[in-house]
This record gives C-alpha cells, sequence and structure tokens, in this order.
C-alpha cells in the first residue's frame, strides 16, 4: 500500500530523505502523517523516524544546508527546517525505564522496537520516502477499520505514561468508527488505571481535552469516558447527557462546517474545571457562557453582552440545557446585537451624576435598552431617565 499527498513531495522532505539515506541511514515517514495520509485525513506535522543518531542527523542536515534545532535532544528528536518546512526527526527508540510521566529511553537500530513502544497500533505505520507503507506490527487492518487499539499489553502502555489513557478516548473521537464502538480491552485497562491520572500534570491534561472536544463528535468518546471513571477523574461532576445534543445542534444550526468550540462543550459538561490549566480568556469565557446558562437575556442581549461568537456559543448551550431549540432568528438576533452599540454615554448623565450614582443609572439604563430589544433611542431612555 502507497501513501499520497502534496506533503511526500516537499522539495525539503525529499531532499532531507535523501540526505540520510544517502549516508546508509534508514529514513521513513512515521506515526501521524502516514496516519492521516491513509485516512485521507489533513496532514499538519512530518515526523521522520531513523536509525541515525541525532549527533548524526544534525551533521547532516547542515551539510546539506538545512538547519537544524535540538528541540528534543534527550529523547532522540532534532526538528531539521528543511526548504522552509519542519520536520521532527527522531532516532529509532526502545524505553529504559518509565514513570507514568516520562520515559528514560535507549537509542536503537531496529524498526521493531521503535514501532513496540508506541501508544497505538494506528501510530506504528512507517512509510518510505515513495509513500510505501510498512507496518511492523500489523496495525494497518485497525486503522483501515478505525479501530483504536494499543500496541500489545494496553496496561503496559498506560503504565509507561498515563496520559495515554485520554489520547485512547481522543483518538477514538478522532479517528475511531462509532458504528464499531471502542475498543474492550482498552476502555477495561483505562478504567482500571484512572487513579494513575492525578500524576500527570494539568497543563498536559487540559491539552488533552481540548483536542478531544474539539473533535467533530466527541460524544461517544465522552460518554465512554464517563463509563469507565475517567471524566469524573478530570472534570469532577460533569455530565455527558447534554453533549450529544449539542453537537447534533451545531450541526443542524450553524454555518456549513464551522470548526469546533472546545469550550461550548466544555460549558455544558458542567464540570469542576479546577484541574484544568485554562488561560485567563478560556477561564473568563467559560464563566460567561456558564451564566448565560441561567440567564433569560434575549438573544440580541446575549449578543451585545458577549459578542458574536460567544453570544452564539451561548444560544446552543442554553438550548440544550433546557431542552428546546433555539428561537427564531437567533443567529441574526446574536450579530445584531454584537454590532450594536448602546446609545447613552457616561457624559450624557454628567454632571448631575457621578461615581457610583453615575455607575448604577448607566446599569439601569442598559437594562432597560436590553429590555426593549436594542431599540429605544438615546433621546428615549434620557426623557424616561
Amino acid at each position: 500500500m502507497k501513501i499520497e499527498g502534496d506533503w511526500l513531495h516537499h522539495p525539503g522532505t525529499q531532499a532531507l530523505m535523501q540526505a540520510l539515506e544517502a549516508a546508509g541511514h534508514q529514513a521513513l515517514f512515521v506515526g501521524g502523517c502516514v496516519r492521516n495520509a491513509l485516512l485521507a485525513e489533513p496532514v499538519s506535522d512530518v515526523d521522520i523516524s531513523t536509525d541515525a543518531t541525532p549527533e548524526a542527523v544534525s551533521a547532516l542536515a547542515e551539510a546539506a544546508g538545512f538547519k537544524p534545532v535540538p528541540t528534543g535532544i534527550d529523547h532522540g528528536t532534532v526538528t531539521v527546517v528543511a526548504g522552509g518546512k519542519p520536520h521532527e526527526v527522531t532516532t529509532f527508540r526502545r524505553d529504559v525505564e518509565t514513570d507514568g510521566r516520562r520515559a528514560v529511553v535507549a537509542f536503537s537500530t531496529r524498526i521493531e522496537e521503535d514501532a513496540r513502544r508506541r501508544d497505538f497500533t494506528m501510530n506504528a505505520l512507517y512509510a518510505d520516502r515513495h509513500g510505501t507503507v510498512i507496518d511492523p506490527l500489523n496495525g494497518l487492518p485497525d486503522l483501515l477499520s478505525r479501530r483504536v487499539r494499543f500496541v500489545g499489553d494496553p496496561e503496559t502502555r498506560i503504565r509507561e505514561d498515563y496520559l495515554r489513557i485520554l489520547r485512547f478516548f481522543r483518538f477514538h473521537a478522532c479517528y475511531g468508527d462509532p458504528e464499531g464502538g471502542i475498543d474492550a480491552e482498552g476502555l477495561a485497562a483505562c478504567s482500571a488505571l484512572a487513579d494513575g491520572l492525578d500524576v500527570i500534570s494539568k497543563e498536559r491534561v487540559t491539552a488533552e481535552l481540548r483536542k478531544l472536544l474539539s473533535a467533530r463528535d466527541p460524544a461517544p468518546a465522552v460518554a465512554a469516558m464517563a463509563q469507565a471513571g475517567v471524566l469524573a477523574r478530570v472534570l469532577p461532576g460533569a455530565d455527558p447527557r447534554a453533549l450529544g445534543p449539542l453537537v447534533h445542534l451545531e450541526t443542524g444550526h450553524l454555518d456549513a462546517d464551522p470548526p469546533p468550540r472546545w469550550l461550548r462543550r466544555l460549558a455544558v459538561l458542567c464540570g469542576d474545571t479546577d484541574p484544568l490549566r485554562l488561560s485567563k480568556a478560556e477561564a473568563r469565557d467559560l464563566t460567561a457562557l456558564r451564566t448565560a446558562l441561567g440567564s433569560v437575556d434575549i438573544p440580541a442581549a446575549l449578543g451585545w453582552r458577549l459578542g458574536e461568537t460567544l453570544g452564539l456559543d451561548a444560544i446552543l448551550a442554553r438550548a440544550v440545557s433546557l431542552g428546546t431549540p433555539p428561537p427564531p432568528g437567533w443567529q441574526d438576533e446574536v450579530r445584531r446585537g454584537a454590532n450594536a452599540r448602546f446609545p447613552v454615554t457616561a457624559a450624557d448623565l454628567m454632571p448631575g451624576l457621578q461615581g457610583e450614582a453615575l455607575g448604577a443609572r448607566m446599569k439601569e439604563l442598559q437594562t432597560r435598552w436590553l429590555s426593549s430589544g436594542l431599540t429605544l433611542s438615546r433621546e428615549d431612555l434620557l426623557k424616561e431617565a
């Protein structure tokens, strides 16, 4: 079997592969680029595996006029910029010691050893520079049937890095066959070892959850997480039941192929986000969305308060929480509110009002204006004032 794609024929990519091969080394594409090419999914990152040591990779890259950057030298990875394109070049490895978070590795010259330390069979696929697929662990049938399965014994793979528990559900959401269901052996191992997630940093957990909830339809995977007791570990109190209806509403009510909004989906899970590491902007937006779930603001008012993007999120999330469809014309109304300007300024009320009294009156006028559907004019509001 062969893979194809513009990335495969990139001049810098081919030149780097040829430079390694000309020096007598193996050079193989590996992991996500091979997996995604076989599934006709977009390829963003190009990873290369080789039997050359990091020092040899750097020397060969410099000799070929490329720029090597030792981004992960302790783990055998050199990022080589060739033809303006970055490539992560990693020496074949085998694990010497693991503690559930990081591994001590030894370099290898055998592709089989490198493949056996990978997480899932669909990620243990390689291809030469011509695109011919190499499958040392017979993972191709799993990939083509979209079955996410651990390499070897699932519990062994998880104990090497407990983050693989979350990756298992994320890969199922992104690449698994929803009709085929989730791999039972992998699910059982994730459930048995879920407490291992406690040793994983908030940053890594959050990054995985962000990717999971950004999948086209994460609802089946998140439901399986809840079943396995994993969801409660990373998001205590979360309820996955609203996620499926939200994905359905997104598909039926938003413009074609909108990018998934992970915070909108996180909001309807209603879990405790203390175990996560959100940015200040994410925390602010999530608070605004959760506040909107309990509000009675009309769509235009939400658009004015939150802006178009968060306003649309809030209407969808609130519809799911109430079990009702969004109101007619809600998208246009949110956009109208987002583009509206409150017609009264503080200067209109000064110097008669100052300080707290001024702020209270402005808030009162805003409430009246929003209640009118954002229709009252400056003159109307000041006359009522």
